[in-house]
């Protein structure tokens, strides 16, 4: 039965497969109603068509047998003509069900015949209209033609009526005087912005009537008259504002006693030039300020400079020779000159020549230096503002305007400082006119006029060298001289080391404004020199006494002399306080060595040799300690009231020696209390001198009335 089965459903395949074949390849309605049929088109497989070749049929059956489903179906014995039977009978049901399908979508067919009837109509409407727009675009390009044409005239016209007109209009705007420009000239201030752009307009149209002038253009005589007009207005206004700026900028200079001539060629130049050149160029005008302001300034600062050295003070010229100096008001001693660089001092009025020599007043270089830079700082500073402000330059133009009007000024002064600098030897001068110029050069960078920022830099290339030179000087004076030519001595403060205190703390208190370094460095060669210097000249002293009084003397007037302008905490006063601390307390030890130095010695001794455990060794000193308490009992106040004249006599200055014996009184306390514990040990406790030693609080009692009171 299963292979019935397999068989039939392998027949049944091959039928269907036959038949919708065949289905696929008719075509056309089917006519006729469901009882209707026509004959099964089977295509190939009709074996009663005259057109059946046997061929292609063996070959069809061949092809079938391959089939897996024949296969199946022969090898199941399937009955092929009783299942041939029954496919053609499901074919027919088949057919006839495809034909209800068809009725039943009759209408639908229909529909759409009326449908592609319609379309039909409307393409046909649709190729009349494209006909008659093709006819009516033929039409239409040839009109585009023509107005291609009439285009291409028009644009070659209208390029040519440009072209005029450019040419036109260049000219008609070089010509025309619009309002704006007249009413800037006649009415705006001359400082206005909208002023000097009118003029350069003014100037401008003025160039460009002159050119059309040259070409013959009939048009510039009609505005000739009016930009003349405009044009001397213009210069009208501008020279009565450079009257006034002439008279604003340049009237303080009377304080500094501008000769009048000068004063007034001045400030009428500018009217004499333009009165007589109305035509003249802003370079012209450049080239006459240049040349009239360089040889007013040049002529005003080289009749100053020479008046100012009339009235200055003529140090002695000693040069760099420390020795032979005898007077303290010398080059070494700063005094009041330091206040040259104080504020109220350094922009005070300039001095006024010929009233110091009425006066027969004398004042130092630094004064008269300073005077005269800050005259040239403040008329500096104006004429570089008014440079920038009158001829509208800033930057390196302005720079280079200054210097072509200062320039010659400028050269003046640095070839006379230069001079004077080759014979000077005055370097407490030379270091304030260092220190004015730091700070006239502050006070120029604070009102932004950098124009003279050169002029410093040259000024300051030669005080340096001079003011180091001067004090290499001064340090290879000290280190030649010699202390035995020096004639008589004694143990007084040495003038060469009051002198160089003086100079010294000159030095320091004025660099301690600005600090500099190379300045520090050669004040502390110097001071090297001067205490080598010192102890040269001690060692001339034959007792160790004079040596160490001589000493003291020289360091406390130096450190005296330098605390009173230098710092505390400076590095010149650290340094003696050091030097008199140390020489002090051997002056000390030396001044209680002979009335008290057997007790010095025996209780160094004792304390030694407690400290290293031999203190037995203490028992045999009991004639030796009997023999101190009572020498000491019997002599300490005549020792002491000897001690303190001697030194009072020793020192010149009374509160040092005051100091020096207060030290002594306070150390000969503190021997003694080391004198009480040395006889405090066991083998000394017993000892029946001990009951004469002097309580030590009615020695300090004792020894406070002989306190001097200064």
């Amino acid at each position: 039965m299963a292979a019935a089965a397999t068989m039939a459903a392998a027949a049944r395949e091959l039928v269907l497969r036959a038949g919708t074949s065949d289905m696929d390849e008719e075509e056309g309605p089917l006519e006729g109603g469901p009882g209707l049929q026509e004959p099964l088109q089977l295509g190939e497989l009709d074996i009663t068509s005259n057109e059946f070749i046997l061929d292609e049929v063996d070959v069809h059956i061949q092809a079938n047998l391959e089939d897996e489903l024949v296969k199946e179906a022969l090898k199941t014995g399937v009955d092929l003509r009783h299942y041939s039977k029954q496919v053609e009978l499901e074919l027919q049901q088949i057919e006839q069900k495809s034909i209800r399908d068809y009725i039943q979508e009759s209408e639908n067919i229909a529909s759409l015949h009326n449908q592609i009837t319609a379309c039909d109509a409307v393409l046909e409407r649709m190729e009349q209209m494209l006909g008659a727009f093709q006819s009516d675009l033929s039409s239409i390009s040839s009109e585009i033609r023509t107005l291609q044409e009439q285009s291409g005239a028009m644009n070659i016209r209208l390029r040519n009526r440009q072209a005029v007109r450019g040419k036109l209009g260049e000219l008609v705007d070089g010509l025309v005087v619009p309002s704006a420009l007249v009413t800037a000239i006649l009415e705006a201030p001359v400082t206005e912005p909208r002023f000097l752009e009118q003029l350069q307009e003014l100037d401008a149209k003025a160039a460009a009537v002159r050119e059309q002038e040259a070409r013959g253009t009939a048009a510039c005589a009609d505005v000739r008259g009016v930009l003349d007009r405009l044009r001397v207005k213009a210069v009208t206004k501008i020279r009565e504002f450079i009257l006034q700026k002439i008279y604003s900028f340049r009237k303080p200079m009377t304080n500094y006693q501008i000769p009048q001539t000068a004063l007034l060629k001045y400030r009428s130049f500018f009217y004499q030039f333009l009165l007589g050149n109305e035509r003249a160029t802003a370079k012209e005008i450049r080239d006459e300020y240049v040349e009239t302001l360089s040889k007013i300034y040049l002529s005003y600062y080289r009749s100053y400079l020479g008046r100012l050295m009339k009235v200055q003070v003529r140090p002695r010229r000693e040069r760099h020779s420390w020795p032979s100096l005898r007077s303290r008001n010398t080059i070494f001693t700063l005094g009041t000159r330091g206040s040259v660089i104080s504020p109220t001092e350094l922009e005070a009025p300039i001095l006024v020549p010929h009233t110091a020599q009425r006066g027969e007043q004398r004042y130092p270089f630094e004064a008269l230096f300073r005077s005269q830079h800050y005259a040239l700082l403040d008329n500096s500073c104006r004429e570089y503002l008014f440079i920038c402000e009158f001829f509208v330059v800033s930057g390196p133009a302005a720079h280079d305007l200054f210097h072509a009007v200062m320039g010659r000024t400028l050269n003046m002064t640095l070839k006379h400082l230069e001079s004077y600098l080759a014979d000077c030897y005055d370097a407490i001068a030379v270091f304030l006119c260092i220190h004015i110029v730091l700070r006239f050069r502050n006070i120029a960078a604070k009102r932004d006029v950098p124009a003279l920022d050169r002029y410093w830099e040259q000024v300051l290339a030669l005080l340096w060298p001079r003011f180091e030179l001067i004090l290499e000087m001064n340090v290879q004076s000290v280190r030649s001289t010699d202390p035995q030519r020096l004639g008589g001595l004694d143990t007084r403060p040495h003038y060469i080391t009051r002198r160089y205190a003086e100079f010294s703390s000159a030095l320091v208190s004025i660099n301690q404004t600005i600090p500099n370094e190379r300045t520090m460095q050669l004040l502390g060669q110097l001071q090297v020199r001067v205490e080598n210097f010192v102890l040269r000249v001690a060692a001339e002293f034959s007792s160790r006494k004079e040596q160490l009084i001589f000493l003291i003397n020289n360091y406390d007037m130096m450190l005296g002399v330098l605390m009173e302008r230098a710092a505390d905490d400076s590095k010149e006063v650290e340094s003696f306080q050091q030097l008199l601390n140390a020489r002090t307390q051997e002056f000390i030890e030396e001044l209680l060595s002979p009335p008290f130095g057997g007790l010095v010695a025996f209780v160094k001794e004792a304390e030694a040799l407690i400290e290293r455990g031999q203190a037995e060794r203490l028992r045999g000193e009991e004639a030796r300690v009997t023999q101190l308490i009572r020498g000491f009992g019997s002599s300490w106040k005549s020792s002491v009231e000897s001690l303190s004249q001697d030194v009072m006599r020793s020192f010149t200055n009374f509160r040092n020696g005051t100091s020096i014996i207060q030290g002594a009184l306070t150390q000969l306390i503190q021997l003694y209390h080391r004198f009480h514990r040395v006889l405090s040990q066991p083998q000394l406790r017993a000892l029946p001198a001990r009951a004469e030693l002097i309580n030590i609080h009615h020695l300090m009692v004792e020894l406070k009335k002989h306190k001097p009171n200064f």
